[in-house]
């Protein structure tokens, strides 16, 4: 396949908006890489690199702790928490996302499910000791971000962690500028999470490795 993969996305992308659905996209993005058609341009066949860095940085303990992956994707984030000793649910909308994921880690101690960030179980309340969000925010309309920035607060369980991973808008980028998908987040969206009893601890603009003019928001919380 020789297309840009972005171009893709964003024409499959633009087919589920134009039909009001702002999520359904991404079942058909990860159908159509699984029969061939698309490439997912976020699944680069391991974990997120920001996220490799802060497990070597904090080298957590899982033990006896529970995690959860937002939006799992394939499951490389999950299978690198998994094996720090978490108990660790991951969940995305697409089922296709998670079959696939289920199929490339088959000796999985992951718990793979079918869930929608905006609808989520209720037994999910503030049930987690570590929540790790990665570039699911940025997957939706701006319009949604905040609702989906107060669901995944609220996965935080008394004590736990929040890690944040997440494109960075330019400061002078308005809302009408963005055509996405991704609508990067701006610092103010990256400072909402800290509400509701989360505390902000660490946050870096970090550039992209592969492209030094983007960058990427690396924040943490917890919850007090």
């Amino acid at each position: 396949m020789t297309e840009d993969p972005d171009v893709v996305t964003r024409r499959i992308a633009r087919a589920s908006l134009d039909r009001a659905d702002a999520t359904g996209w991404f079942e058909d993005l990860y159908a159509a890489a699984a029969e061939g058609t698309a490439v997912v341009p976020w699944d680069r066949g391991t974990a997120n690199p920001l996220l490799q860095e802060w497990v070597t940085e904090s080298a957590p303990d899982g033990t006896d702790k529970t995690a959860l992956i937002v939006g799992a994707g394939t499951g490389w984030d999950a299978e690198l928490i998994a094996d720090r000793g978490y108990d660790t649910t991951a969940f995305d909308i697409s089922p296709t996302a998670i079959e696939t994921a289920r199929r490339n880690h088959p000796d999985t101690k992951a718990h793979y499910r079918v869930a929608d960030l905006l609808a989520p179980p209720p037994e999910w309340h503030r049930a987690f000791d570590l929540v790790v969000e990665i570039y699911t925010v940025q997957a939706l309309p701006i319009n949604l971000q905040p609702e989906a920035v107060d669901r995944i607060r609220d996965f935080v369980a008394p004590g736990g962690t929040l890690l944040v991973i997440a494109a960075a808008r330019p400061v002078d980028q308005p809302d009408e500028a963005v055509e996405g998908p991704p609508w990067p987040l701006t610092r103010a969206t990256i400072d909402s999470f800290a509400t509701s009893g989360l505390r902000q601890i660490q946050i870096a603009r970090v550039p992209n490795p592969t492209g030094p003019s983007l960058h990427r928001w690396r924040a943490e919380y917890l919850r007090t």
